[in-house]
This record gives structure tokens, C-alpha cells and sequence, in this order.
């Protein structure tokens, strides 16, 4: 596919925010390099999912393709490591836009592809290490990087942006300004120590104050163990906003970012996805080390059929 087919388009974003103001649970996708490495495909840092891009595109595709079979109606972009930031540490820091789009394009593929109604969100994480909360840059390279890597989703016509795994207040409010600058929609998602607060030891309370003033049209927790999750979920109750939660399974690894783990199968994780749903979550689905069949099963025990898609989606775009 050529480059620049699909371009910023206000009607994804204006899906979005209906999608958002409804009551029904929406059901997001799971982990995209932990199932590259489930795959076969090496991940090492700096690039991480990033190099598969360029390496094995149509495997993401096809990541991408499992998830929406499996009954996910939104898809993050694999732009988690698409800054000129992580770009630049694996030689490839001139390619940072053009990447991007191409992650942007894999995820519109799939949903050609699946011939069914789904949204695509870009990933704007960290600059640095998601678990490393000493190692956030300084303001200005907060503000300019994010900005970038915020244009260039735009550029590249996501529907709205996960600002993720954010584990400082400063530098969530850095990105998610970047992307409601842009033009985007932030869903903004912190990851937290066994209790309520940030990595870097801020109180959840207060980061999710910031990002909603920072302009956030959601909240969430992400890439934490499933059972530190009910916490965080009665701490966001308190805003009004819609809830996010997707769990990881497995821990952190230096050499290639993150291990997944078999340690909760995909019933159990069912299980729990519910019981973050009854403590007010709206957004639902899984982080590194979920697979689609994690999202086969969450999407069952809504009541739904993974084969037919969600009800009432009336509305929805299929592709731009």
C-alpha cells in the first residue's frame, strides 16, 4: 500500500467519542510484541515490535487480523517504539514518521480485511523505559518528542492515541497535550505498584486529575498483573470519565522488553476482566503476554460471539 492513503479523518475520531459515551463494555485488543516473540520473531531492544515492521509486516497484519476475529473492536497501532527516541538507538531515527504510518496502515489492512467495524489508536508511551520512572527526560525533550510522534499519528489518520503506560504526572501531561495539540483524541493509561500510585510513587488520585485536565477522554491502567487492577479502578471511579483496564501477563525483561507468561489462561483472565468491568471499566482487553484467544474469551463472557462482532455498532467505520 502507498504511503499517505489514509489521512487524518474526523469521522474515526467522532466514532470514537460516540463509542465512548455509551455504556456498553468496548472491547480492545491484547499484546502485539509479546505475540511477535510468541511467534518466532526476536524482539530485542532498542526497536522491540518496532523492527517487525520492517522485517515481518505481514505478521502484524495478521496479529492484528487474530484480534479482530477474536471479537476486539479497537486495535492499537504498533507504534509503541516508533519515536525517533527508540528509532534513533536502533539506527533507524530518520524513519520515525514513515514507520509510523506503516504501523497505522498494517492495522487498517486487518480491518479491510476482517470486513467489520473497528477503530485503530496509535500508542504514544514513554520516551523511556515504561518501568523506569528515574528515567524521564526533562521537560523540552518531553514537549518536543511528544509533539512529534503525536503529528505523526495524525499524519498517519489514527482515530484517536493510547497515551500509555505512563508512570510519571509530567510526562503524561506532556503527551497527552501533544495529542489533543494534534487534533487527536487521548485515552490516557497509567501503570501502577501494588497500590494506587504511579511507578515514580505520585498518587493515581492526582495523575488521572492531570490528564483529565491535560484534555484526557478516558482513563485507564495498563501493563500491571491482573489482580493490582481492582485498586486502581476504585480510584478513577472518582472522575468523570471512562475507564480503561488491560492487564499484562509476565514481567519485564531488559533484553527484549517484556517475558510473557502461561500462568493465567484465557478463562481466568476472563474472569477478571469481568470484575473489572463490575467496578465501572468500560474499555477492556489485555497488555504484553495476552494473546487473542485472552480476547476470544473476554468477548464470550460479554455475551458476545467473536465471529459476528459486538452488537450494536451501528454506525462504525470498517476502513478509511
Amino acid at each position: 500500500m502507498s504511503a499517505g492513503v489514509y489521512r487524518p479523518n474526523r469521522r474515526g475520531s467522532e466514532h470514537l467519542r460516540a463509542w465512548l459515551a455509551q455504556d456498553r463494555p468496548l472491547l480492545l485488543d491484547g499484546a502485539t510484541g509479546t505475540e511477535l516473540e510468541r511467534h518466532g520473531v526476536p524482539t530485542p531492544l532498542p526497536l522491540w515490535s518496532a523492527a517487525a515492521l520492517e522485517t515481518h509486516p505481514d505478521l502484524v497484519r495478521q496479529i492484528h487480523l487474530e484480534y479482530l476475529e477474536a471479537g476486539a473492536e479497537i486495535l492499537t497501532a504498533n507504534t509503541f517504539r516508533t519515536q525517533r527516541r527508540a528509532l534513533t538507538r536502533g539506527g533507524w531515527g530518520n524513519r520515525a514518521a514513515e514507520l509510523t504510518r506503516r504501523a497505522v496502515e498494517l492495522a487498517r489492512e486487518a480491518i479491510a480485511a476482517a470486513a467489520r467495524p473497528a477503530l485503530v489508536l496509535g500508542s504514544a508511551p514513554t520516551l523511556e523505559d515504561c518501568y523506569c520512572p528515574d528515567r524521564v527526560p526533562e521537560d523540552a525533550a518531553l514537549e518536543h518528542e511528544h509533539r512529534e510522534h503525536a503529528q505523526h499519528l495524525a499524519e498517519a489518520g489514527v482515530d484517536g492515541v493510547w497515551v500509555e503506560t505512563m508512570n510519571t504526572i509530567r510526562e503524561a501531561r506532556f503527551a497527552t497535550q501533544a495529542a489533543a495539540g494534534a487534533g487527536l483524541i487521548p485515552l490516557v493509561s497509567f501503570v501502577c505498584g501494588e497500590s494506587a500510585n504511579l511507578l515514580s510513587g505520585e498518587p493515581l488520585a492526582e495523575a488521572a486529575a492531570a490528564a483529565r485536565a491535560a484534555g484526557a477522554a478516558a482513563l485507564g491502567v495498563n501493563c500491571l498483573p491482573p489482580r493490582t487492577i481492582p485498586p486502581c479502578l476504585d480510584v478513577l471511579a472518582r472522575e468523570p470519565l471512562p475507564i480503561a483496564a488491560y492487564a499484562n501477563l509476565g514481567a519485564p525483561c531488559e533484553e527484549q522488553g517484556f517475558v510473557r507468561s502461561d500462568a493465567c489462561d484465557p478463562q481466568t483472565f476472563a474472569g477478571f476482566a469481568l470484575s473489572w468491568r463490575e467496578r465501572g471499566a468500560r474499555l477492556l482487553g489485555g497488555c504484553c503476554g495476552t494473546t487473542p484467544d485472552h480476547i476470544r474469551a473476554i468477548a464470550l463472557a460479554l455475551g458476545r460471539s467473536p465471529a459476528r462482532g459486538a452488537p450494536s455498532q451501528k454506525g462504525a467505520p470498517r476502513t478509511r
